[in-house]
């Protein structure tokens, strides 16, 4: 039995033969290393029985620097002892419960190359090692006339002129490697195209794959059938998996792993893992926010750079508000966010869970150089979007936006001093100031002393927390519906708002009542319902606005 995650050139029959000669009931194949500390040590005696079993130990452990390899011979009955159905490990479960029943355990100590290669650094070096010549293995293919080089082909490979080879190079079957090309301790699979221009360092290309003119590939591992566009650049150790395609002068940065079937799009900068989403954006803006599928292309990690980035950009002991809608990952999102922010020495002023119309309008006060909001996309609910402003309370430009993509993609964060960390405080009094100055400006006793009576529907958001105590102020008439915060319905569909509107038009002509307010979830957008029953939304409800102004006016 030998691990799938290893390379070797152990003489296997040689283990075979010593298995049968100590009359072993297990013989674990052992090796030798320098650091023993993230294997499994085994410990044997001068006959070569094993005595201990020690799972990656700690320095003050180790008394062997011999490892379990993950090869084994095992007689057929050993397997009776492995249960059906369960998760049952050979080194952790199986061997340490045979050698508590004293069976005959073996260590086997094998001469030549081992390594295990279960990581994307381990895979590369264990190629190099290959290339090298440090490992006996069989390459197929003839060897190239080069003189101070070793080209290994395949069947049916066209190498055009001016190819400029170097070190060793494995190439697989029916490959066409176009002239111009640089290739340098590389391996290519079968039926890959490189392109002229094409440069390759220190990389393993699989099957099926095609790299288009003037793409640059150094220390990385590109797998089965994947475009590689024009002009692009791969970094040091990155990965990208099965049946992905990387639009032209796009960047994957070092160590990023993308996912199988991605699309990464033109131009763009990958710098960091490519898991869950679909593709990569070469923008990070859609004008003045960021959008996408909540902890998948929004992550925790994407946030706290993206507060980094916008931090970057700022003055030292500057200072920016932040407000949430009621969503957990809205709240989650922010908080990693805060965090990047901090980092490069900018003041927090966190609102919490507020209304985005009051955090603009302090926005337009004093104090703050700009602010950014959380929320459920209103139309997506599996969708954040992420709102930056100026110290105006208007969405930012797409010359402050152009800036924070290029210092996100490129990662030059500003990192303060730990003395100079941004401070975060908490807005408690936010609302109450919005409250007072709303109030200030309207005509209470005479809106008061008309006795309206009023229909509000909160459609379940986080107005709900704060409207009632400034429609309490100016009308004591006022019937509230889905005056709770819902985190399903945050986000509604056309048809549901629809519905809702529907419903407060039954109830405003049943009760008599004078009119009906309806706010979004986000309390961004309102609807009307007059004492006829007659919606008035969008466009309608804005010209209905403006004719009230006009004639006030």
């Amino acid at each position: 039995i030998i691990s799938g995650d290893l390379l070797t050139d152990f003489d296997l029959e040689d283990m075979v033969k010593y298995h049968k000669k100590k009359g072993s009931f297990v013989t674990i194949g052992l090796t030798r290393v320098d650091n023993p500390l993230q294997f499994g040590i085994v410990i044997t005696d001068a006959s070569g029985k094993i005595v201990k079993f020690l799972e990656k130990p700690t320095w003050g452990e180790v008394f062997s620097d011999t490892i379990n390899t993950g090869i084994y011979v095992l007689e057929r009955e050993a397997l009776d002892y492995i249960p059906d159905e369960e998760e049952f490990d050979f080194s952790k479960d199986l061997f340490p419960k045979l050698l508590s029943q004293n069976k005959p355990l073996y260590g086997y100590i094998g001469e030549g190359y081992w390594k295990d290669i279960g990581d994307p650094d381990a895979y590369r070096e264990a190629h190099y090692d290959i290339l090298d010549g440090r490992v006996e293995i069989f390459i197929p293919g003839k060897k190239l006339d080069l003189i101070g080089r070793d080209v290994r082909v395949g069947k049916d490979v066209l190498i055009e002129e001016d190819v400029n080879f170097g070190k060793t190079v494995i190439i697989g079957n029916n490959t066409r490697i176009q002239k111009g090309a640089k290739i340098e301790r590389s391996v290519i699979g079968n039926n890959c195209i490189i392109e002229s221009g094409v440069i390759l360092k220190d990389s393993i290309i699989w099957d099926n794959t095609y790299l288009k003119k003037g793409a640059q590939v150094r220390s990385a591992v590109i797998m089965q059938s994947v475009r590689i566009s024009e002009n692009v650049k791969i970094d040091k150790g990155a990965v990208v998996g099965d049946e992905c395609s990387v639009g032209r002068n796009s960047v994957i940065r070092e160590n990023v792993k993308i996912w199988p079937r991605k699309v990464v799009e033109e131009s763009a900068i990958v710098s960091s893992n490519l898991v869950w989403g679909e593709r990569w954006k070469k923008s990070l803006f859609q004008g003045a926010k960021v959008i996408g599928l909540s902890n998948i292309e929004l992550t925790p990690e994407l946030c706290a750079k993206l507060g980094a980035a916008y931090g970057s950009l700022l003055p030292k002991n500057s200072f920016i508000l932040l407000g949430r809608d009621a969503h957990r990952t809205s709240r989650m999102l922010r908080r990693a966010f805060v965090g990047g922010l901090a980092s490069t020495g900018v003041n927090v002023k966190d609102a919490q869970m507020i209304p985005l119309p009051v955090l603009r309008f302090k926005l337009q006060t004093f104090g703050e150089m700009g602010g950014v909001y959380f929320r459920q996309a209103p139309l997506d609910p599996p969708s954040t979007e992420i709102h930056f402003y100026d110290s105006r309370g208007l969405d930012i430009s797409s010359s402050m936006a152009k800036p924070i993509e290029r210092i996100f993609f490129r990662e030059d964060f500003r990192r303060a001093h730990h003395n100079d960390v941004g401070d975060i405080t908490i807005e408690t009094r936010l609302f109450d100031f919005y409250t007072e100055t709303y109030l200030k400006n309207i005509h209470i006793d005479k809106i008061s002393d008309s006795n309206f009576k009023i229909v509000v529907d909160y459609s379940h958001g986080i107005t709900s927390n704060f409207l009632p105590a400034i429609l309490d102020r100016i009308s004591r008439d006022i019937v509230s519906l889905n005056a709770h915060i819902d985190l399903e319905k945050l986000s509604k569909s056309e048809n549901e708002i629809k519905k809702e509107l529907e419903d407060m038009s039954t109830i405003i002509k049943v009760l008599n009542y004078h009119v009906g307010f309806y706010f979004y979830p986000g309390g961004e957008r309102i609807a009307f319902v007059d004492s006829h029953g007659e919606i008035w939304s969008g466009i309608d409800a804005l010209l209905l606005v403006v004719h009230l102004v006009m004639e006030d006016v």
